[in-house]
Parts: C-alpha cells; structure tokens; sequence
C-alpha cells in the first residue's frame, strides 16, 4: 500500500456554507487528508449553479463526485452537512453504500427524534452513527468551530475529530442529546433575533426606535441594544434561509417533548421573512440597524 493510499479520507454529503468553510479550514492547518464531496447542487438543471458547485471543489482541493453512491465507494469517515429539512434524506440515501464500521457524524440542525430515525437506520448496517451539533457559525473559526457529540460511538468519534484538528466536546447520553442542546438553545438565540426584528421594526415605523433601544439599555446596561439589532438583522437577512429551516426543527423538537412551539414557530415566521426578501448585505452598512431597518420596510410584503 503507498502512503496515498494510506492517507485517511473525509466524504462530505453537501458542499454548502458548512461543508466549504470545514475544507477551507483543514487545507488551511494542514491536516493530511483526502477530502471528497458530493453536493446535490451539482446535478441542478442551471448549468452556472452546478458549475459554481465544482469551481467550490476546486478552490478547497475537493475531490467532487457527479452522484452519491460514488463519492461514498469505500467511505469511512461521512460528514453529513446539508440542509435540516433534507438530513434524514440524506442519512436515508446514504446508508445502503456504507460499509460496516463506518463513522457517519450528522452534523444537521434537526430534531432529536429525527436524529434518532436517522442513527437506527444507519446502525442496522452496522454504521456507527454519532449525533454531532455544530453550536457556533463555521465563520470565522471554520472546522474549529465548537461541536458536541453524544450518542454510543460519541467517545471514538471524539478521538477521530481531534485527529482533524477539529473541536469536540464529548456529551454523555444517548443519540439526541447533542442535537438537544443545540435546538433548545436556538429557542433563545434565533428568538432574539426575531424579537429584535419585531421590536426594531415596529419601532422604527412608529418613530420611537432611539427611544425603545435606549430604554432597553437602561434596563440591561452593556448589552448594546443597537449595536446587537443591528447584528442580529444581518445575520437574519444573510442567514434567514437556513435559520428558518432549523427553527422548523427547533419547533418538532419543543413537539417532541409535549410543548406547543409557539415561539419556535414565530420566530420561522420572521426569519422566513429576512430569507424571502432576497437582500444582498454585502454592500450595505450592516452595523446601522436604522439602515437595515428601513430597507426591510421599505421591501416587505404588506401582510
């Protein structure tokens, strides 16, 4: 066997903002490692989606693959990084073309329970399947962005995210705990931002957001109410897309243990919003949330 050969090698189901910035940052420290890829984009119908797909392999020293089952030929090591909506699809698709032994990290935002689906899929192929919740944005800290992971193989797949000079932190527990701790929490984090688009918003058109957002200092001194709208706002219309789909997984996850999600599904509705205006930030002055404010106004559907 040459050393090429011997050269452990990452698959990645999904290519997107999570898949890149991981291959961005393990090119980046040098860890040596085949990396291959398979995205869905890259079967678009659009030629310049598709295109762009493998421009992406490229720049990161991917090795893509046109289908699934090719780019999972001999896989030992699955990163799963593709929408919430589509993760059990996607562990579904995956599973008859690994082979026993094989280490599949489900990194998606979704529910515990369809985490659970997805592990009893994969180990009644003898898949070892590790329950991984990425807790921070991919930016700017790429594959060291912080992850928990839970589940029976949680402990062995710890040791061989450390070897990529990933992130761990091992969660005692079944597979749905990590995931647990990551919807739970995006109650509160994703919330916020939609309370602030709520709040910002309401005030800015009423005329009185200087004097809410000051009032909100005074009552929480530091926090920096339109420093944080401001934030808050890009991230949503950067981001709405993506947080959506997670906040309709937060949502099954409240389901899941009895609640109605009320405020899960409220805050789907404002980050749906931010998504649906279609806003390219990258040219605006993201840190004035009066700015942002008035061009979401200025854009939202009436209702």
């Amino acid at each position: 066997m040459t050393e090429e050969q011997k050269r452990p090698a990452i698959t990645l189901i999904g290519f997107g903002e999570a898949g890149a910035a991981f291959a961005e940052g393990w090119r980046g420290d040098g860890v040596d490692a085949e990396i291959r890829a398979f995205d869905i984009k890259t079967q678009s119908n659009d030629a310049k989606i598709a295109r762009d797909k493998w421009k992406a392999y490229d720049r990161w020293q991917v090795k893509g693959f046109a289908d699934l089952p090719a780019a999972l030929a001999e896989a030992r090591i699955i990163f799963s990084l593709v929408t919430a909506d589509q993760s059990e699809t996607a562990a579904a698709d995956a599973a008859p073309h690994l082979g026993e032994g094989a280490y599949f990290f489900d990194c998606n935002s979704c529910s515990p329970g369809a985490k659970r689906q997805s592990a009893a899929r994969m180990e009644a192929r003898g898949v070892r399947y590790v329950d991984t919740a990425v807790m921070s944005p991919v930016h700017p800290k790429l594959h060291k962005a912080p992850v928990l992971v839970s589940g029976p193989h949680a402990a062995d797949g710890l040791a061989i995210l450390e070897k990529f000079d990933m992130a761990p932190k091992l969660v005692e527990g079944d597979v749905g705990r990590a995931s647990s701790i990551k919807m739970i929490r995006s109650i509160m984090m994703k919330g916020l931002e939609a309370l602030v688009l709520e709040c910002v918003l309401s005030g800015r058109k009423a005329g009185v957001d200087d004097e809410v957002l000051s009032s909100l200092d005074v009552t929480y001194p530091g926090f920096d109410w339109k420093g944080k709208a401001a934030y808050m706002m890009e991230r949503a219309l950067t981001h709405g897309k993506r947080r959506a789909s997670e906040m309709r997984e937060v949502a099954k996850t409240v389901e899941e243990l009895g609640f109605s999600p009320r405020m899960a599904e409220a805050t789907v509705f404002w980050e749906q919003l931010a998504a649906d205006l279609e806003l390219d930030t990258s040219a605006m002055p993201i840190d004035d949330y009066r700015f942002l404010a008035d061009t979401i106004l200025e854009r939202k559907p009436s209702s």
